[in-house]
């Protein structure tokens, strides 16, 4: 997709401060941090949002479940963190491609993010 934020970070075309990347998902620090470790994980495939996820493509999202704990660590989480994904305008969705939030380095407060 030419017009995804997400895509042209994959492709190289936007740089990306990376803390992991493979064949299928990349992870990188978020440009507007919301805590002290604010890192998104996305898919190389394009998937819109959750509702995209298929049987022909959910292997790279429970690739993506199965990498965090340790994408977590490599960003320098030790205690804790939240994983958030917002899915549609009414949930905040910005940009049409899956990802994932992983945030934490501090307490973080006990509400809906």
């Amino acid at each position: 997709m030419t017009d995804c934020l997400f895509c042209k970070i994959i492709a190289g075309t936007i740089p990306s401060n990376k803390v992991y990347e493979d064949d299928d998902m990349l992870a990188f620090h978020d440009i507007n941090p919301e805590a002290p470790v604010h890192v998104l994980v996305i898919p190389k495939a394009h998937i819109p949002s959750m509702d995209g996820v298929t049987a022909e493509n959910s292997c790279a999202v429970a690739k993506i479940f199965e990498k965090i704990p340790e994408i977590a660590k490599m960003a320098g989480i030790t205690n804790g963190y939240r994983l958030i994904s917002n899915c549609g305008e009414d949930a905040g969705q910005t940009v049409h491609h899956l990802h994932f939030h992983i945030v934490g380095g501090t307490k973080l407060p006990v509400h809906i993010v």
